[in-house]
């Protein structure tokens, strides 16, 4: 849930794209060069070279929210493969925004019951 919206899946776009965009610039994006719907409520978070900053956009019932980001000191650890649209779990999302990588190494892997070891 992000203010009161709920959002069913963060795919961020992995490389850099000109956050001087508009709305329908980056919704264009994702159509068109991901083939993906964006309005599905999805937020779709875009990343600048520097990485201090992103926008995103995510569709509400009645119009786009574009959402931004901007570090005042250090950067985002932004994935660089250019064509690339990345599923994020929820997990990854929060330390995409504490500035950490979405790949932990050491992060608690989930198992199921019944897994051995």
């Amino acid at each position: 849930m992000l203010g009161g919206i709920t959002v069913v899946q963060v795919y961020i776009v992995c490389g850099y794209t000109d956050l001087r965009r508009s709305i329908d610039g980056l919704a264009a994006i994702v159509k068109q060069n991901y083939g993906m719907n964006p309005y599905d409520r999805s937020l779709f978070p875009f990343c600048v070279r520097r990485r201090d900053r992103i926008k995103g956009l995510l569709w509400d019932e009645d119009g786009f929210l574009l959402l931004y980001k901007r570090l005042n000191d250090g950067s985002f650890q932004w994935p660089r493969s250019k064509s690339e649209m990345k599923l994020l779990s929820r997990e990854q999302f929060v330390w995409l925004m504490q500035g950490l990588s979405i790949e932990q190494p050491k992060a608690i892997r989930k198992r199921t019951p019944g897994d051995l070891m």
